[in-house]
């Protein structure tokens, strides 16, 4: 006998698309993992474009495991403390840990600040922090404003289980995506007027995808913002090691320093090793809250999401080596210094710019603007549908990080080895150069003309809208 499944039998966040996996981000995903390049064996296949991943520097990881093989407890010289490690399950996590963590995190943001390993929590990654963090500050439909464009994980992070809601704060190309005092208020007024309570406001710095760092004006007016409307300021620093290049990386945790009236109470950070490391798969994810409570409470949460004591072990001799660390961020940041040099460069022989002001992040925000037949989304999806099936590269389109202008694209350029560079490279030449023509929409979208909205935008609204161009698709692997 066979039975259907129907969806009324399941709870509503099993039967919901909250997970966002009908995004081109992650469609993009699926095309890749269906035909992926292999230099010798598909050399045809798809490039991976849209993975944020720091594989730059993986040889000095490396040969420090093989320097340092008491860091394993797998290991013949670190085998002793096997039982003891791999019985411990403390939610506070192994001191040494949290030390070292604590330590590294200074150490990133040039040892201006310092941090107190007491108020470090680990989670599951950055994703299993920032819901975490979401948890401990928004009820089901409040919200959260988050400046565009963003990265499309926090639709799933922020929202799917805990039933919050993100209003997207509008910047634009004009003054290089900058996010600014007047474009807070009017997201912050409109959702007044919507009756939706604010709870607080995600900033990501650097930023994902545009590779550009806040400055030190635009923190403390950000800081006199949430001050004044007495809401949460959540700070996403987990690229702070990736800025390769002048202006320095200014931390959130350095602006409360300073002589600036704050609420310390209202600040949290999220951080992890998942790109300044290159680590994701370890899932370290970091909360450093100045806030006691959000302390305690995150910290009991982080059971549904630790960090496993034999990683733990490990994180914590390798980042007690002040002296490999030293090395690591030294190096790490002139490979992608290069890596950044020469893929724009490249690109530049196919006159195709970037966001100028990017000097951090593991990608570029490439304008593609120029190759649109229209100045719409609709053109934009069909020149990354060209992209992706016919260039043969995952590239991440701007409609997918909620930017208001149609034409930007991200492309991921620290995850592959130079050789699959080079190959990209040339895809993308020989496909500019043989101009190749997307097909024109026959039809305006119906919201298209309506970014700059009456009231916020929202995620909900936007991705179940009928006339949202993002394709449909199964449930695919969420990845950074």
């Amino acid at each position: 006998m066979v039975f259907k499944l129907n969806n009324h039998l399941l709870s509503r966040i099993a039967s919901s698309n909250g997970h966002g996996e009908d995004s081109p981000y992650f469609e993009g995903w699926k095309a890749y993992d269906s035909n992926p390049h292999h230099p010798m064996e598909n050399p045809n296949g798809i490039i991976q474009m849209g993975l944020a991943e720091n594989q730059l520097s993986f040889d000095l990881i490396q040969d420090w495991l093989k320097n340092n093989p008491k860091a394993s407890i797998c290991t013949p010289e670190g085998v002793n403390e096997f039982r003891e490690i791999a019985i411990f399950q403390d939610y506070h996590g192994l001191p040494e840990f949290r030390n070292a963590v604590a330590k590294f995190m200074a150490k990133v943001r040039g040892n201006k600040v310092t941090f107190d390993p007491d108020r470090v929590v680990m989670n599951g990654g950055a994703t299993g922090a920032h819901e975490t963090i979401a948890f401990c500050l928004a009820d089901p439909g409040e919200a959260f404003l988050v400046p565009t464009p963003y990265y499309p994980g926090f639709d799933r992070d922020l929202r799917w289980r805990t039933g919050v809601k993100l209003i997207p704060v509008d910047s634009e190309s004009s003054n290089n995506f900058k996010v600014t005092r007047e474009a807070l208020e009017n997201a912050y007024e409109m959702a007044k007027l919507n009756n939706i309570k604010v709870k607080g406001l995600l900033i990501t710095n650097p930023s994902n995808p545009l590779g550009t760092m806040l400055d030190r004006e635009t923190l403390r007016s950000i800081v006199r913002f949430i001050n004044e409307k007495n809401i949460h300021l959540v700070c996403d620093e987990i690229y702070a090691a990736t800025v390769f290049s002048q202006p320095e990386f200014i931390s959130i945790a350095e602006i409360v320093q300073e002589d600036i009236e704050c609420n310390l109470n209202l600040v949290h950070i999220v951080y992890s090793l998942s790109k300044d490391m290159g680590f994701p798969g370890l899932r370290v994810g970091i909360i450093y809250s100045y806030n006691d409570a959000v302390v305690s409470c995150a910290r009991k949460m982080s059971s549904f999401g630790l960090v496993s004591s034999q990683t733990q072990y490990m994180i914590a001799s390798m980042l007690s080596d002040d002296e490999f660390v030293g090395k690591f961020i030294r190096e790490s940041k002139t490979r992608m210094a290069a890596r950044h040099r020469v893929f724009t460069d490249g690109l530049a022989q196919a006159s195709i710019k970037c966001l100028e002001t990017s000097n951090a992040g593991l990608f570029l925000w490439m304008d593609l603007r120029g190759l649109l037949k229209e100045k719409t989304f609709e053109a934009e999806m069909a020149l990354w549908r060209v992209i992706i099936h016919e260039v043969k590269l995952n590239v991440s389109p701007g409609c997918s990080f909620h930017c208001t202008e149609p034409g930007w694209f991200r492309v991921c350029i620290a995850n592959m080895d130079d050789q699959t560079m080079e190959v990209a490279l040339s895809r993308i030449r020989t496909f500019v150069n043989k101009d190749v023509d997307t097909k024109k929409p026959k039809r305006t979208l119906r919201w298209q003309g309506s970014l700059k909205l009456s009231s916020p935008r929202i995620y909900d609204d936007f991705i179940n809208s009928p006339h949202s161009p993002l394709p449909q698709s199964p449930l695919v692997l969420a990845r950074n």
